[in-house]
């Protein structure tokens, strides 16, 4: 399912324009991404955690020549499902 389906098939389960639904959609993703930037977790109870990890410099290796490369350090967007949502699945 890409962006276009999952807009269609939100807006027909909330009975909304599909419009509607993607100015829905776009405001929750500014509203992660806000948040996300200003360091702060966002925990959904049934649903999952979105969360910044922070990923340390480290040395790698490029596969083409087999030299050592350094990779900075960063910041890497996250989400963890819940354990009540992973067992709709199970």
């Amino acid at each position: 399912m890409n962006k276009s389906e999952f807009i269609k098939a939100f807006a027909e389960k909330a009975n909304f324009t599909q419009k509607d639904a993607g100015i829905a959609f776009e405001a929750m993703v500014a509203t992660v991404v806000e948040a996300l930037k200003k360091g702060e977790k966002i925990a959904i109870a049934g649903f999952g955690t979105y969360e910044i990890k922070k990923k340390p410099a480290r040395t790698g290796i490029n596969p083409m020549t087999k030299q050592k490369v350094k990779i900075k350090a960063s910041n890497v967007p996250a989400f963890k499902f819940g354990n009540s949502f992973k067992e709709i699945f199970n």
